[in-house]
């Protein structure tokens, strides 16, 4: 964890966040912590279930991953007709 002596409003001001030209916070350690994982079952239901109800900075947060791989994987799923399959599962949530 990083030396949260420094000026500022908290603790967001100490993390070294960058954010690339659409807004979206790059990958960062303390937030997306399941970068690198492959999404299961229950990520996947979860991420297609809430994605237009929550937003992707949510869904990041909630899923540990970056708003650019999850916004990859909801194009993804909705190009091979998986979207509502996943959206509509009712296995896990």
């Amino acid at each position: 964890m990083p030396d949260c002596r420094c000026q500022g409003d908290g603790y967001m001001d100490c993390l070294d966040i960058t954010y690339d030209k659409y807004g979206r916070m790059a990958y960062h350690p303390e937030f997306h912590s399941n970068h690198g994982k492959p999404l299961n079952e229950t990520d996947i239901e979860y991420l297609c279930k809430y994605w237009e109800i929550d937003g992707a900075k949510t869904m990041s947060f909630a899923l540990g991953k970056t708003e650019h791989t999850l916004s990859c994987k909801i194009n993804q799923l909705r190009k091979q007709g998986l979207f509502e399959y996943y959206k509509t599962l009712n296995k896990y949530w």
